[in-house]
């Protein structure tokens, strides 16, 4: 898709990614609807793009989130859906609270699919379309201490996969991004750490906004970001038991890293 001709509905545009993407997007020549659940932060990031930029306020894990989204979407003439909004959690799953694992997995899997799911008639009844899901390596790569992160991200990576499939006959393109570690405020001081321990880069939110535009103008398929990730990915679908062995020798310092976010 170019572009220039692209009505964006984007969610999760008040954090560190979504900022950067809007602002890569609305300097490609895209308009873009902003919605997250900041009401002042997103007016301030509508402010400083310009007209190009408009916002809704929606808590995209409520049944009226998902309508004022939606309304706000039809009204806009959106013709691509970006998936942005998400949210981590670091540690030891016997050690999460479950009420923290389910907000993940609403947030991160459930919300998508629904605003998908509503939006859906509204996209394939334009000339051109697309739904961009923005997962993560730990999606094809499940690490240790991200058990309830990594399964939302398989999930929504295996949902892009299924619709893309289901709608290879139509004008609606699905893509899905995997970046890997992205350096935003998201990062708990625990991941940073950990990050840092196991010497995994981190890239800027500027640097991912840019490669998630250009996967949106190469058009459908799975993209991953980073060596050697991409490469590490291809082979956990190949040879899984390759991949556990290497990440058993991370264990010690993973869990030494999680039990320091363990909650109080």
């Amino acid at each position: 898709m170019q572009l220039t001709q692209a009505r964006v509905l984007l969610s999760g545009a008040s954090g560190g990614l979504g900022r950067a993407l809007a602002r890569q997007l609305v300097e490609g020549g895209a308009s873009v609807l902003l919605t997250g659940r900041d009401a002042d932060k997103l007016k301030t990031l509508q402010t400083s793009l310009g007209t190009s930029a408009s916002y809704v306020v929606a808590d995209l894990n409520r049944d009226d989130g998902i309508r004022h989204a939606l309304q706000a979407a039809v009204d806009f003439k959106v013709n691509t859906l970006v998936n942005n909004a998400g949210t981590s959690a670091f540690g030891l799953l016997e050690d999460q609270h479950w009420q923290l694992i389910e907000q993940l997995l609403c947030t991160n899997l459930l919300a998508p699919m629904r605003l998908t799911h509503a939006l859906l008639g509204h996209l394939m009844a334009q000339p051109q379309a697309a739904v961009v899901n923005v997962g993560s390596t730990f999606g094809s790569i499940p690490f240790a201490g991200f058990a309830a992160y990594s399964s939302a991200k398989a999930g929504l990576r295996g949902f892009s996969q299924s619709l893309r499939r289901e709608l290879a006959d139509t004008n609606l393109a699905v893509i899905h991004v995997a970046p890997r570690a992205i350096d935003t405020p998201m990062n708990s001081p625990a991941v940073n750490a950990l990050n840092h321990a196991l010497k995994n880069h981190s890239d800027s939110a500027q640097s991912v906004a840019r490669q998630i535009v250009k996967a949106m103008q190469h058009g459908r398929g799975d993209h991953h970001f980073g060596f050697p990730e991409r490469l590490f990915a291809w082979l956990n679908a190949v040879a899984p038991a390759l991949v556990e062995r290497g990440l058993a020798s991370k264990l010690t310092t993973i869990k030494q890293h999680a039990r320091l976010s363990k909650p109080t």
